[in-house]
């Protein structure tokens, strides 16, 4: 069995441990069907993604020649392996990856997971988004990010990592753990400036830890800042935050749970 991790830069490893990538071409062409979770990829998008516009006069040779490279690369990882990883069909190339073998795909499905969860699973969803974030060594593709579909499935599995940050943060607010996660979310709040959701629980997090004062001024300097650079007001869920907090709201605190001003819209 290997393990593919694409949280971070790019990895194969085995049971003796992680099998190098060589050349830039090659880490594009895996990365790309790692991405694409099994699914067919065309010769000509894998083409694309990994000499964009400098194409070679060749490309189907060339092409053809990185596939038969990793899949001797792979069959030397696996040599008890009964059929190659990498296949050819009639839509392209498509790169075999097992449940439990693909780091970003474990990712998504334990935030799905997070998402169906009720609030009395709110303990379990906790451990399970740690877990899940605890994947994450650093940019995806280690800030290699190929050509436009790298690009895109980084983002998407970007969006991903900050919806798991927020039901994470979810959770443990359900939990009454409001001053175990503040520097966490003023991190998050500092890094995506932009994200309401994130000072919304950063609001609810400090005033739920006697810092109300502090609290309001999160609101005032988020909402200076949306003006500011989108020119837009905070969203109406956030302002029921601020009402919520200066009206002291007992469902901020009560039965140590995400208060209903704090659910999402």
């Amino acid at each position: 069995m290997l393990r593919f991790s694409v949280l971070g830069a790019l990895e194969i490893r085995t049971a003796a441990g992680e099998a190098e990538v060589c050349g830039d071409l090659q880490r594009t062409l895996v990365q790309t069907l790692l991405v694409s979770e099994g699914r067919p990829v065309s010769g000509e998008s894998l083409a694309e993604e990994m000499w964009g516009e400098a194409l070679p006069d060749h490309r189907a040779n060339a092409l053809q020649a990185h596939i038969s490279r990793l899949r001797r690369r792979l069959r030397s990882l696996e040599p008890d392996r009964p059929a190659s990883r990498v296949t050819i069909h009639p839509a392209g190339y498509r790169l075999s990856v097992g449940e439990g073998e693909l780091d970003a795909a474990e990712f998504v499905r334990a935030v799905r997971q997070a998402e169906s969860a009720g609030p009395q699973d709110a303990e379990r969803a906790a451990r399970m988004l740690g877990e899940a974030l605890a994947l994450w060594r650093g940019p995806v593709f280690g800030g290699f990010p190929g050509g436009t579909m790298c690009q895109l499935a980084g983002a998407r599995y970007e969006e991903y990592r900050m919806r798991a940050m927020e039901l994470r943060f979810d959770a443990e607010l359900r939990l009454g753990r409001h001053a175990s996660v503040l520097a966490e979310l003023a991190e998050a709040h500092t890094n995506h400036s932009l994200r309401e959701r994130f000072c919304e629980q950063l609001m609810v997090a400090l005033y739920c830890s006697g810092r109300q004062a502090d609290a309001l001024d999160v609101f005032r300097r988020m909402r200076r800042r949306l003006d500011e650079e989108l020119g837009i007001q905070p969203s109406p869920a956030l302002r029921k935050v601020e009402l919520a907090i200066l009206s002291h709201d007992p469902a901020l605190t009560g039965d140590a749970l995400v208060p209903t001003a704090l659910q999402p819209v």
